[in-house]
C-alpha cells in the first residue's frame, strides 16, 4: 500500500496531545525531506523476533502509537477467543531502554480498553522471564519491550504464545494483519492506569514471579557435587551490560554455589545510554572491554557478559599470558552441550529418546558431539521461536526428551520451563562448565581444544551486507532473487554438491534430483559444498541486512584456518557481487 508520506506527516503534526519530544522530532522533518520519507514512508514489519527499530516520530519508528497499533492487533486477535482464554490475559515486561516503561504501559492500556487483563513487571526484568511468566501465571500471551543488543536508539516490541514460546507465524500474521486495520494510529482507545488498577485490569508483579524462576533455575545445574566443592573456588567477572542480567543472575549464581565472583559495578547500573560501547552486544571485543580491566584486577578465570535483554550470552577465558580469548557462540555451545550430554551420561540420566535442537546457520560441530552420544540432532529455520515449537511438539507426543537448544548468535536454551534463549540460565550452567575443567586443572579454552581434537575443527563466521533507506527491504529481497537467478553450481573452487532452497522446500544435489525440506517457508537459500563447508544466506528478521553465513571444517587447527581465511575472502566477492 502505498503512503503519502507529507499527507501522513503533517496528519501527525496536527496531534494536540502528542508527547513533546515526538514534536520536536517532527519539527525537525519539515524542511529534510529525506529523513521524513525514512519515518513515514513505511510501517515497520514483524520479523523473526517481533517488531524492532529505531526509536522517533513516524509509521517506521518504535512509538507509543506504533506500540499501541501494534497491541491493537493482539488485542482484537484476542477478541475472537473464548471468554476464558481472553481473561487469562497478557504478561508484559520490559528492558532499560528509553521509554521501554512508557512502551509498556502503553500496552496494557490499549489491553484494558479491551477489558483484557494484563500482569506487568515493576521494574526491568528479563526476556526470558517474560516467557516463564506466560507459563508460570497461564496468561495467553506475553509482551516484552526490548531491542535486545541493538544500539541506544533501538527498541522493540516481542509477542509470545501460550506456550511461552515466541508466537508462531500464523497467529502472528493475523495479529500483524488486525494490527494493520487500525490503520488511525491516533483513534485507538486506552484506559487510563488508574481505572485499570480500580477495575482490576492492571496487576503488578515482580519479586513473586522472580522466586518461582529461581526456583525452577535450580533444575539448571547437573553436578552439585562439583559445585559445592569447586563453585567456591571459581573466579569469575560478570557484566549485565546495563541491563536486566542485573535483576536475576547474581541471585541465581549464589543459590547455585557460585560466591567467588565479582560484577562490573558501572555496568551493573540499568543505563539506556551503554556510555562505554555502542554495541551492548556480547559477541563484541568492545563489549568486554571494562571486565576485561576488571578480570586482570581480580585474576578471574572467565568472564561472562549477557546483554541488556539478558536472552544472549558471551564468554572470555584467561589465557597462560593473562590476556582474555572470546568465544564464539558456537564454541560456547559445543562446550555446554559436550558437557551436558557427558555429565548425564556418567550419571546415568541420558535419555535414549534425547534431541538437541539448533538452526541451521549453526555449528555442525554440535551434530558430531549430539552423534557420539547417541543424540538426535534437529535443525530448524532461524529464530528461537522455531526451537520453542519443536519442545512443546515433544510435550506433546512424548517422542523426543529436549536436552539443549541454541543458535550461533550466542542464544542457549537448557531447560525447557523458558520457551526462549535464556542467558540467565547458561551463566549458571557455563560457571559449572567452567568449575569442571578447573577442578581438572584446565581452562574452557582447553576444553574446547580438546573437543576439537576429537571431533575436528570446526570454524564458522559472518558476514552481512547493509542496507538503508526506505527501500532497504526491497533491495534485500533483490540480493535473494539473483541467488535464486544465478545458481551457485561451485564456490571458492569448491563444487556445490547440494543446494536448498527453504522458500520453495526443496533440496537440490549436483544432478538435478530434488527432495522436500520439511520446514516452513523461509527465505533463505543454503549451499554443500564438496569439501564439507556450507554457505548460507538469509535476510534479517531483525535488521535491514542480509546475512551470509559460512562454516567450515578440517582434520588440523591450521588446515581450517587456511579454509576460513580462503572462504571469507570469497564471501566478501559474493557480497559485492550481488549487492
Amino acid at each position: 500500500m502505498s503512503i503519502d508520506v507529507k499527507k501522513t506527516y503533517q496528519s501527525w503534526c496536527q496531534q494536540v496531545n502528542m508527547p513533546v519530544y515526538l514534536k520536536r522530532e517532527l519539527a525537525s522533518m519539515k524542511d529534510n525531506p529525506t529523513k521524513m520519507k525514512d519515518a513515514f514512508g513505511a510501517q515497520l514489519n514483524f520479523g523473526t523476533a517481533g517488531m524492532r527499530g529505531t526509536m522517533g516520530a513516524g509509521l517506521n519508528r518504535i512509538n507509543i502509537y506504533t506500540v499501541r497499533q501494534a497491541t491493537e492487533g493482539l488485542a482484537n486477535y484476542m477478541d475472537t477467543l473464548s471468554p476464558k482464554d481472553k481473561q487469562r490475559g497478557v504478561a508484559i515486561s520490559y528492558d532499560s531502554r528509553y521509554h521501554s516503561r512508557e512502551f509498556a504501559e502503553n500496552t496494557a492500556m490499549v489491553l484494558g480498553a479491551h477489558n483484557i487483563p494484563s500482569y506487568i513487571f515493576d521494574d526491568i526484568h528479563p526476556v526470558p522471564e517474560c516467557s516463564f511468566t506466560v507459563r508460570h501465571l497461564h496468561t495467553f500471551a506475553g509482551v516484552m519491550i526490548t531491542a535486545s543488543h541493538n544500539p541506544k536508539q533501538y527498541n522493540g516490541y516481542k509477542i509470545y504464545g501460550p506456550d511461552g514460546g515466541q508466537m508462531p507465524p500464523k497467529p502472528s500474521a493475523m495479529i500483524v494483519n488486525r494490527a494493520r486495520k487500525a490503520s488511525d494510529l491516533f483513534a485507538i482507545k486506552t484506559m487510563p492506569i488508574p481505572e485499570m488498577r480500580q477495575k482490576h485490569l492492571m496487576h503488578i508483579i515482580g519479586e513473586d514471579v522472580d522466586e518461582a524462576y529461581l526456583k525452577a533455575a535450580k533444575s539448571v545445574n547437573i553436578n552439585h557435587d562439583l559445585l559445592k566443592k569447586w563453585g567456591p573456588k571459581l573466579k569469575f567477572v560478570y557484566t549485565p551490560l546495563y541491563g536486566t542480567g542485573k535483576v536475576l543472575a547474581r541471585r541465581a549464581l549464589r543459590e547455585a554455589g557460585f560466591t567467588n565472583y565479582v560484577i562490573v559495578p558501572q555496568q551493573a547500573i540499568a543505563d539506556p545510554e551503554f556510555p562505554d560501547t555502542v554495541h551492548p552486544n556480547p559477541q563484541y571485543p568492545e563489549a568486554f572491554r571494562m571486565a576485561i580491566q576488571l578480570g586482570k584486577k581480580v585474576n578471574a578465570d572467565v568472564l561472562i557478559a549477557t546483554d541488556p535483554d539478558a536472552d544472549r550470552l558471551g564468554a572470555a577465558v584467561r589465557q597462560p599470558n593473562g590476556e582474555y580469548k572470546l568465544l564464539t557462540g558456537n564454541q560456547i555451545a559445543s562446550i555446554l552441550l559436550n558437557y551436558i550430554l557427558k555429565a548425564k551420561k556418567n550419571a546415568g540420566t541420558l535419555p535414549k529418546n534425547g534431541r538437541v535442537v539448533k538452526s541451521i546457520v549453526s555449528t555442525e560441530l554440535a551434530t558430531k558431539i549430539a552423534e557420539s552420544y547417541g543424540v538426535e540432532m534437529k535443525n530448524v529455520l532461524t529464530g528461537f521461536k522455531y526451537i520453542g515449537q519443536q519442545i512443546k511438539e515433544y510435550e506433546q507426543t512424548g517422542k523426543h526428551t529436549f536436552l539443549f537448544g541454541f543458535e550461533e548468535s550466542y542464544g542457549y536454551l537448557i531447560k525447557p520451563f523458558v520457551r526462549d534463549k535464556d542467558a540467565i540460565q547458561s551463566t549458571m550452567l557455563l560457571a559449572e562448565v567452567a568449575a569442571y575443567y578447573k577442578s581438572k586443572g584446565m581452562t574452557m579454552y582447553d576444553g574446547l581444544q580438546a573437543i576439537y581434537k576429537k571431533y575436528g575443527y570446526f570454524k564458522e563466521f559472518q558476514d552481512s551486507k547493509l542496507f538503508s533507506g526506505i527501500n532497504a527491504q526491497k533491495d534485500m529481497q533483490n540480493v535473494m532473487v539473483k541467488l535464486r537467478k544465478d545458481h551457485l553450481t561451485s564456490f571458492n573452487g569448491q563444487k556445490v554438491e547440494k543446494e536448498q532452497d527453504f522458500l520453495s522446500s526443496t533440496t537440490t544435489d549436483a544432478n538435478g534430483k530434488t527432495s522436500k525440506i520439511n520446514l516452513p517457508k523461509s527465505n533463505v537459500m543454503k549451499y554443500w559444498l564438496a569439501d564439507g563447508t556450507w554457505l548460507t544466506v538469509r535476510p534479517s528478521g531483525t535488521e535491514p541486512r542480509v546475512r551470509f553465513y559460512i562454516g567450515t571444517v578440517d582434520k588440523t587447527n591450521d588446515g581450517v584456518m587456511k579454509r576460513f581465511a580462503s572462504y571469507k575472502k570469497a564471501v566478501a566477492k559474493l557480497i559485492k557481487a550481488l549487492a
